[in-house]
């Protein structure tokens, strides 16, 4: 509960996470080094130099104007006039060793008047003795560590390598799970892509499993259009001999049972026909939407369909199944004509999705039932006009069934232009 909001924060991907993973405890870690040994070792061994150095210079001060100490320790102070004194000690900022260095300098030599750290190589010291201002230069290697940053390099240098490889690795066992969503997700949207379970141990389990659920599926596939290849056989012939039967019959017993079997007839088809849509839906391929389109609508208006072409709007290619989107479209522009005058097909392809968007200036159908009129065999009577048409309930249906298929979904709605109905057809690219 506590760290919820840093949920916005986190990356979304999965590499994004490993990679957030493996990054963070390194460089955790390189600055805590970082902290500790600063604090317990340039500061503890800067301390000790500094300590003896104090003791050297006040040997030294005690020893003025005589510099025979001096010369022994290393240490040669020389006059200086007071006007020379800084007023306040100098360091660059960066320079923290530098504040051990001063603090305790000032501690221990009593006659120190100011100090100098103006580089890495120099430590000017101002001292007074019997009222006489003395300037004394000394290496800075005899108060702190020298090359100190080479320590800095090498963890960030190794430290890099080993995260730069750790990468590799990271990257190399993200693949296969890549790879299988890839795989999924193209199943999903009706295409097969090859792939081979690689990988850990876990991941090769679950490509397998999703090996075997496909398999398993398209499997089911054929033998369901295997069957209804069956049933569409067995059951045209006893309509048939049906047919045959109600010829011999007087013409006023005739024709209300033949519009019986001629009704039987039209609910057959349209089950097998809705039942039948995956085997016939056919492979993906590049398709531009906007020439499909076009030639749908010039075919109603062919048939005699007051239809329009709407706006057109991006430009390229997308991986549709050309058939099956023709026969969704086909059964949108079906219903529009079935309880319509006037109906509209526009397009808009973005890099992320498809519309195809059919409207009508009919009754529409209420936000209510909407959701229901998406399902098998669903005839929505106050919503249309069934003495328009002999619809069993299968084009919205097999519209939406063609959708999924794609990846998509079909979303109604009510036209702002026209005033009807509104079917959009959204897949995602």
């Amino acid at each position: 509960m506590f760290f919820r909001w840093l949920k916005r924060y986190m990356p979304r991907s999965l590499y994004g996470r490993a990679a957030l993973i493996l990054v963070l405890p390194v460089v955790t870690l390189q600055l805590v080094v970082s902290v500790v040994f600063i604090q317990r070792h340039f500061e503890g061994v800067t301390v000790q130099m500094t300590r003896e150095l104090a003791r050297a210079v006040n040997l030294v001060v005690a020893d003025l104007p005589d510099r025979s100490n001096g010369l022994r320790l290393g240490i040669r102070p020389r006059e200086v006039a007071d006007d020379a004194l800084p007023e306040v000690n100098q360091r660059r900022w960066y320079d923290f060793t530098g504040l051990v260095v001063i603090r305790e300098l000032d501690t221990r030599i009593s006659a120190l008047e100011r100090i100098l750290l103006p580089s890495d190589r120099e430590v000017v010291l101002f001292l007074r003795r019997d009222d006489q201002l003395y300037r004394a230069s000394v290496d800075r290697s005899r108060v702190s560590a020298s090359n100190p940053h080479q320590l800095f390099v090498n963890m960030v240098f190794f430290g890099a390598l080993m995260t730069l490889i750790a990468f590799l690795y990271m990257r190399n066992q993200l693949r296969p799970i890549t790879r299988l969503a890839a795989a999924a997700e193209a199943f999903g949207k009706g295409r097969n892509l090859r792939y081979s379970p690689s990988g850990a141990t876990e991941v090769r389990a679950a490509g397998h499993a999703f090996l075997e659920m496909r398999n398993r599926i398209e499997r089911h596939i054929e033998q369901r259009t295997m069957m209804l290849s069956g049933v569409s056989h067995d059951l045209r012939t006893p309509m048939t001999r049906l047919r045959l039967g109600l010829s011999l019959l007087d013409d006023e017993d005739r024709e209300p049972l033949e519009r019986d079997v001629e009704e039987m007839q039209q609910l057959i088809d349209a089950f097998l026909d809705f039942a039948r849509g995956d085997a016939e839906t056919g492979a993906s391929e590049r398709v531009d939407p906007f020439a499909l389109i076009q030639r749908i609508v010039e075919d109603a208006q062919r048939g005699g369909q007051r239809v329009e072409l709407g706006e057109m709007r991006g430009e390229g290619t997308a991986m549709l199944r050309p058939r099956a989107l023709r026969r969704a479209v086909e059964n949108l522009l079906a219903n529009a004509r079935r309880y319509a005058s006037d109906s509209r097909v526009s397009v808009q392809l973005t890099d992320g999705s498809l519309r195809i968007r059919v409207e009508d200036d009919g009754p529409g159908i209420p936000a209510d039932q909407r959701e229901d009129a998406l399902r098998p065999f669903v005839r929505l009577d106050p919503a249309r006009n069934q003495d328009r048409g002999s619809g069993v309930g299968l084009g919205l249906a097999i519209a939406a069934d063609i959708a999924r298929a794609h990846g998509g979904v079909l979303r109604l709605g009510e036209s702002e232009s026209l005033g009807g109905l509104r079917a959009d057809i959204v897949i995602a690219l």
